[in-house]
């Protein structure tokens, strides 16, 4: 069940964090998250613990045994607790209503297929173990040394330490129908916390003990006389020799309880088959002796005489053969019968089946086993389907509270199904809104800049802003008019989404921003949106880099390498958000014509400079030759240069294809 997989998958969050606990879903390749009531198959388990196993570096036995002792404490956590303590008084009782638990939870989890458990008292104080499970190798989890479920509830629920050890592990499928068979020695002791619950000794103590001493002979004076009493006492009644008792004894007549039985069984056999109308009675040969009213209704072949129980019933819990030696192995254990089909009447023999649930009890002075039991029914409609009533059950037999209880249970189950199933399609779904967010922000902030975007989002107008100082870049490729008459459309696109895919990725090594393209032009500028001291050798460093791009790019014409013009200029701009329906974060002022003259006036594979960009790249670390006076549209003359290379860094490092990128941003700062 989903329960299973979701306490493996809190173990690995609690120990080892959310992070590797997705790594674990995606070795494992499970995709969902797990729902409580939802069967999942074992593989899928299996494969998450040897995934585990895997990634964390450890042996199955050892994930194993830390998933044995988390167990007991995710059951507790998950609202068991209080089930679980009130389950025996000991270990041993503890033990023993195991089976009955499952059953219990059977009626939840109705594909459970839980392990069994039969316990051996010794004279010693010890007791053995057997644990019979369908599922090899799991064993660990119930017991490993300083961890497991079994000493996990005995340091818990019983303030005592256990020693466990494996006396024998087999398989005998043959007898049992289990797998594996593990007998397990355990050995009880009390912690030393219990003597700190005693009251330290004092002289006013000793009074007390002495005090105690008293009162226990008188209990014991009254409980002799108690037990001399006849069946039926005239004088006084049984109740207040009962109340006499628990006041001598201030309480503890639980401690010295011996039952006391009539001298004949005062009920006939009519009455007794109606009052438990659930019930057979076989001999050690497992001939039928006797069986309740109700039991031969749904049962007629319990009606004839010297049948065989194991003719008309099969035993699936314990899965044990049929006969007096294996039953009376497991008589502590809850029995679960199911009848033949075939031995039902014609007409009944489409019906599902019916299953009991009770107790055997061996009766050593007539050599016979009495099975107490109920219909093993889990509904009302399952009810409906055998043709039985309500009424078919004792008025005594909480059976009947259990069917009516569980109805309203499984209708809760369903609901909480229904609500993991929503959750689970939110979930998803919010996970795929995070991811369709995310491409649409990817977007956003490739129009605009981080901060603008976020400003647009929250509704708020993004006010312009004037940048002192900032270097623009401008580019264009040679001959693109006479290379768009040549060509295809579909060339001139795939030419320019190459070589602009190239200059993206330019921009991230480099952390320079792209405003925008047109056509054949790209812009991009330094120190904009958010200022920097070297936006000028960050937009030096970009057009090295375009230079270099622009290799690998071919002319469709002519097959041979494009080439480009690239001009920079540095100097101040008013940057600010223009537009309602496709906002454009835009850059104004003549530091950007004067950028776009000193491209359109540059030379192809050129990196063309006005003299502030060349002033601003002056002694650091860049060759740079001066290319004289010229003559630029609507600026006049001006002396301009030439950027030919960077001299502290390599090209590899101008292209982002090392890690080295910090040292080279260093080096730029100087």
């Amino acid at each position: 069940y989903g329960f299973i997989n979701t306490c493996l998958q809190s173990l690995v969050i609690e120990k080892f964090g959310e992070e590797i606990w997705e790594k674990l879903k995606s070795c494992a390749e499970i995709q969902d998250t797990f729902m409580t009531y939802t069967v999942y198959d074992d593989v899928i388990t299996i494969k998450l613990i040897q995934e585990a196993c895997k990634l964390l570096g450890v042996s199955m036995e050892a994930i194993l045994k830390m998933f044995g002792e988390y167990f007991f404490k995710f059951c507790k956590m998950s609202g068991y607790d209080r089930m679980l303590r009130t389950l025996g008084g000991n270990l041993t009782e503890f033990i023993e209503n195991l089976d009955a638990l499952h059953s219990y939870l059977a009626l939840s989890y109705q594909a459970m297929n839980a392990p069994s458990f039969r316990v051996e008292k010794r004279t010693n104080g010890a007791m053995l173990l057997h644990y019979y499970s369908d599922r090899s190798g799991l064993c660990h989890i119930v017991f490993s040394p300083g961890s497991g479920i079994i000493e996990a509830v005995a340091k818990d629920f019983f303030n005592m330490d256990v020693t466990m050890e494996i006396l024998n592990k087999s398989e005998e499928e043959e007898r049992t129908g289990k797998k594996e068979h593990v007998v397990f020695l355990i050995v009880q002791k009390h912690c030393g916390k219990d003597k700190k619950r005693r009251p330290k000794m004092s002289e006013r103590g000793k009074n007390s003990q002495q005090d105690q001493e008293e009162i226990e002979q008188a209990f014991q004076r009254m409980k002799e006389k108690y037990l001399t009493f006849s069946a039926f006492p005239v004088k006084k009644s049984r109740w207040d020799i009962v109340r006499s008792i628990v006041i001598f004894g201030k309480g503890n007549l639980r401690n010295h309880f011996e039952a006391v039985y009539p001298e004949r069984l005062w009920i006939d056999e009519k009455t007794f088959c109606k009052a438990f109308p659930f019930h057979i009675v076989f001999d050690v040969t497992l001939k039928v002796k006797q069986a309740g009213v109700n039991i031969q209704k749904y049962v007629p072949g319990l009606q004839t005489r010297d049948i065989q129980v194991d003719d008309y019933f099969t035993i699936i819990h314990p899965q044990v053969t049929f006969n007096i030696l294996s039953i009376c192995k497991f008589i502590n254990s809850q029995f679960v019968l199911k009848t033949r089909r075939e031995m039902m009447p014609e007409e009944w023999k489409n019906q599902p089946t019916i299953k009991l649930r009770g107790q055997m009890i061996w009766m050593e002075s007539l050599q016979c086993m009495i099975y107490l039991c109920s219909p093993k029914l889990r509904s009302l409609q399952e009810l409906e389907e055998r043709n039985m009533h309500i009424s078919d059950i004792a008025r005594h037999d909480t059976t009947r509270d259990l069917i009516l209880l569980n109805q309203q249970r499984l209708a809760e189950i369903e609901l909480s199904n229904q609500l993991e199933r929503k959750k689970e399609e939110l979930r998803i779904l919010s996970k795929h809104l995070a991811i369709e967010k995310k491409k649409t922000e990817t977007l956003l902030y490739a129009m605009l800049p981080e901060h603008v975007a976020n400003q647009l989002k929250e509704g708020k107008k993004v006010a312009a802003g004037e940048f002192k100082t900032c270097t623009i870049l401008f580019s264009d490729v040679v001959t693109f008019t006479n290379i768009c008459a040549a060509c295809e459309p579909i060339q001139i696109v795939n030419m320019l989404n190459s070589m602009y895919s190239k200059f993206d990725r330019l921009t991230s090594v480099h952390d320079v921003y792209k405003v925008e393209t047109i056509g054949d032009a790209y812009m991009v500028v330094g120190g904009v949106p958010v200022p920097v001291e070297n936006h000028a050798q960050r937009v030096a460093n970009f057009a090295l880099g375009m230079r270099i791009s622009a290799r690998e790019v071919m002319n469709p014409v002519t097959g041979e390498p494009i080439q480009i013009r690239v001009g920079i200029h540095t100097g101040p701009v008013l940057a600010g958000v223009v537009g309602d329906k496709m906002p454009r974060y835009c850059l104004f002022g003549d530091t950007v014509n004067t950028a776009s003259r000193m491209e359109s006036h540059g030379l192809p594979n050129k990196v063309h400079l006005s003299p502030t960009a060349y002033s601003a790249l002056e002694n650091r670390g860049f060759e740079i030759i001066e290319r004289g006076e010229i003559e630029v549209k609507g600026k006049g003359k001006m002396t301009t240069y030439f950027l030919i290379q960077n001299l502290q860094v390599t090209e590899n490092e101008i292209m982002g294809r090392t890690d080295n990128l910090e040292n080279r941003g260093n080096k730029n700062k100087h």
